[in-house]
């Protein structure tokens, strides 16, 4: 397993774009260009981006075109290795391995009212928040982990956030198990990986920073 990251840069993005941009598709060109502000443009070509260099220089993979399962998450087409791709504000983290997988990255938003977000919680979730030294902190916490195991399901929208309790990094949904494991990527972010393989809770990832 091995976790990729970078961050974005407004001054390098004509040039990312002009030395990344002719090895994708058309159809990916497309999806990239599209984008009005050159933020959500960058994160979304450094992506895939992350992902090519990954799957090169890990796991040997020179070509690989991906699909979407009809929930919309995003796979490899005839291969067996898993990954999921998250950015926020100015990071943008891949994670790849041969189990299934998810990642949420959040930054850490001082500002944020958690109790914007209350109707989303269950009870205990929001009584542990709110009861906690540091409710960002716990906020956060809160958020990426059930973003990572959303994802690692592959349900996307489709599952509420309070229909499912994680307790002790592990939770239940439609009677499949999903562990959870923190992760550091940097002070200013949170960042959380999950999955349904319980190998996560032993496996050290390895970290790769790709400076663009």
């Amino acid at each position: 397993m091995v976790i990729l990251y970078t961050f974005i840069n407004e001054e390098k993005h004509r040039d990312l774009l002009d030395r990344y941009l002719p090895a994708f598709s058309d159809d990916i060109k497309k999806d990239i260009l599209k984008y009005r502000r050159w933020e959500d443009a960058q994160l979304s070509l450094l992506g895939k981006v992350l992902l090519r260099y990954g799957l090169k220089n890990y796991f040997q993979i020179s070509e690989a075109e991906t699909g979407l399962l009809p929930n919309k998450k995003p796979y490899l087409k005839e291969c067996d290795i898993q990954f999921n791709i998250s950015h926020s504000k100015e990071l943008v983290a891949c994670i790849i391995a041969e189990f299934p997988i998810g990642i949420d990255v959040e930054f850490t938003d001082p500002k944020i009212n958690y109790f914007d977000f209350k109707f989303q919680m269950t009870e205990n979730e929001f009584r542990e928040i709110h009861d906690s030294e540091d409710s960002i902190k716990g906020f956060f916490t809160y958020w990426t982990r059930k973003e990572a195991v959303i994802k690692a399901h592959g349900s996307g929208m489709m599952l509420p956030l309070d229909s499912f309790e994680i307790v002790n990094d592990e939770c239940v949904i439609e009677d499949e198990k999903f562990f959870t494991k923190k992760i550091f990527i940097h002070e200013d972010y949170h960042c959380y990986i999950a999955s349904s393989d319980n190998n996560i809770k032993m496996t050290h990832p390895d970290f790769k920073h790709l400076e663009m």
